[in-house]
């Protein structure tokens, strides 16, 4: 990439990795804490709280992905960041867990995910768009790990109001670094009509958002079960969640680089998702039959993240070539759509597994989506370079 490339990857990975680093910060703590901090609350209805954000995301990509191909990417970046604001604001101030999923709603209304990828893809050349979405994914993976180390601190201090305030604050940041984008013109007006949806609902194109719509709900079910898992056995102190969740996350940045090269450079992308599937089941798995201890929940944990950081990487960029560049903002809101229902369903139907059965029935359920998920990219087409016209 050269240096204007570069600059403008870095800052499209800041904005959304400022917003994911609000985001993820719940994951590890809202299951432990929200019974103490809100009135009401159920297993249920904290899942609802995780993955109500999925569903209005979900609900909002496909139109602000269209609408940024009509009137430009900067306008729909604004909208969505402010209302990312006011539901973190909302969320903050609530002591009763319906008005924290309110603004969780309000907060996942704001669907930029879609109109990024798209403007990332927009601004660099073909050739550097792999480089350039592993980039973001290595920053979106980093501020996972930074979340998942400062959200128990916050937490512990503060409660999960706390958090909330902090999710606010990012996205005022956020909303500095678009100022400092550059505009672009709007791409020629299409009509959003059923043809238009068909040209983007191509069987490769439905794999890879079924991809990820199962990528997110087994993250998502997963983080329900997992803190509760730590307290549950003893295994570390929520406040001293980082020392556990550092070292898996560097491992797993770590392990994730040759699978990276191997799908890009050597290009076997599918065989790659394939074997990354097959860990995301094995790790679901060892949790299921395994009594934990920290090494042994360290080395699950690291295991998870490897296959789950590869194929976060992998899955923008295999889009980015298969749409065409002028369905690519609506492309991206299709992918981005299926990612937050992923979120959403694994939210509600994982906390509905954990109050109608037990914690351990999570990971069955994952393991059985897991494995349709393998037979699905198992029928992947092995050329995946060419946009569809």
């Amino acid at each position: 990439m050269n240096s204007i490339e570069r600059i403008f990857a870095l800052k499209v990975s800041l904005i959304m990795a400022t917003r994911m680093l609000g985001l993820f910060m719940l994951f590890p703590v809202i299951s432990v804490y929200a019974t103490n901090d809100y009135n009401n609350t159920t297993p249920f209805l904290i899942g609802l709280a995780i993955g109500i954000y999925g569903l209005t995301q979900a609900f909002f990509q496909i139109p602000f992905g269209y609408l940024s191909d009509r009137f430009g990417r900067k306008p729909l970046l604004y909208i969505g960041l402010c209302l990312f604001f006011f539901g973190s604001i909302l969320a903050a101030i609530s002591t009763d867990i319906i008005y924290v999923i309110l603004g969780r709603a309000l907060q996942g209304s704001g669907a930029i995910s879609a109109v990024l990828m798209a403007f990332l893809a927009d601004s660099i050349s073909e050739e550097n768009r792999s480089k350039a979405n592993a980039f973001v994914g290595f920053q979106i993976g980093l501020a996972f790990m930074l979340s998942l180390i400062i959200g128990p601190i916050i937490a512990s201090i503060s409660g999960l109001s706390g958090i909330f305030w902090s999710i606010a604050l990012l996205s005022v940041i956020s909303l500095t670094i678009v100022i400092s984008l550059p505009h672009t013109k709007p791409i020629n007006y299409y009509r959003l009509s059923i043809e238009e949806f068909k040209k983007i609902l191509n069987p490769k194109l439905l794999r890879l958002d079924f991809s990820v719509f199962t990528l997110h709900l087994m993250l998502t079910s997963t983080f329900i079960v997992m803190p509760l898992i730590l307290v549950e056995n003893n295994i570390i102190n929520i406040a001293d969640n980082w020392k556990l969740y550092l070292p898996a996350m560097i491992m797993s940045f770590v392990g994730m680089v040759p699978l990276i090269i191997i799908a890009e450079k050597l290009q076997k992308t599918k065989l790659i998702l394939l074997v990354s599937i097959t860990l995301l089941i094995i790790s679901q798995l060892l949790f299921y039959e395994l009594k934990l201890n920290f090494t042994i929940f360290l080395i699950i944990l690291t295991l998870f993240f490897i296959a789950f950081n590869t194929i976060e990487a992998i899955l923008p960029s295999l889009l980015s070539r298969i749409a065409s560049s002028s369905k690519r903002g609506l492309a991206m809101g299709v992918f981005s759509t299926s990612q937050f229902l992923g979120t959403f369903f694994g939210g509600a139907i994982g906390g509905l597994i954990y109050d109608i059965f037990n914690l351990n029935s999570v990971f069955l359920f994952t393991i059985f989506m897991a494995i349709i998920w393998w037979l699905v990219i198992l029928t992947l087409p092995q050329n995946n370079n060419r946009s569809e016209k």
